[in-house]
């Protein structure tokens, strides 16, 4: 059995080599498919904005006694809503309409692993969020080399931001629980992860799998 020095090791080591923390790459059918339908990109994108926003702030007022983490939490929302400004000039720019969309089964589909009581729920949402902001920082990443000027520039940018967000979210929760338990909800839900974000899907979205 691993001890928790040796565990918190590799954790490090993994995000300090850059393989962060995703089981599985993104298949390059979703990044053809991504790059042939940039108005849906940059639409659900935006969306994507708005709710990273609004889950730092869902989680400030679900922790409130946390003052450490409602202080890194609030300055990540004001980031987030800077990048949907950021992406509605590109669209503007672009002439691309904001359009509704239905959401995609990506981020439902991983809060139903998350756990109900606490303490078990804060670190589960901590890990759920962790992967979604690795996700982003991977996709930015496959994008920018692909999509015209105007946009890789700002995606170079996002990937950047998304990998600090990640980051935080892990820094959280390394704080509050053993590295071991960590690992152990790591491995299960970056696995459910890895599932949505590679398997076939019935729409394009920013974290959809590849079109089925």
């Amino acid at each position: 059995m691993s001890s928790r020095r040796e565990v918190t090791a590799a954790v490090r080591f993994e995000r300090a080599t850059g393989r962060s923390i995703l089981r599985a790459a993104t298949p390059r059918a979703w990044v053809t498919a991504a790059c042939a339908d940039l108005p849906t990109l940059l639409v659900d994108h935006s969306n994507c904005e708005k709710k990273a926003a609004s889950t730092a702030m869902a989680l400030i007022f679900a922790y409130p006694e946390d003052r450490a983490l409602g202080v890194a939490l609030s300055r990540l929302a004001r980031e987030e809503l800077k990048h949907f400004e950021q992406v509605e000039r590109l669209m503007r720019k672009l002439d691309v309409p904001h359009v509704r969309l239905k959401p995609g089964r990506y981020a439902s589909e991983l809060r139903k692993l998350v756990r109900t009581h606490e303490p078990k729920r804060r670190l589960d949402l901590m890990i759920v969020h962790a992967l979604i902001e690795a996700r982003s920082c991977e996709r930015f990443r496959l994008l920018a080399a692909k999509l015209p000027d105007a946009v890789r520039e700002l995606y170079s940018q996002l990937e950047r931001s998304e990998a600090r967000h990640f980051e935080l979210y892990l820094e959280f929760a390394e704080r509050e629980f053993d590295a071991a338990e960590i690992a152990e909800r790591l491995e299960i839900l970056a696995t459910r992860e890895a599932e949505l974000a590679t398997s076939p899907d019935a729409e394009l979205r920013f974290h959809s799998g590849p079109p089925g």
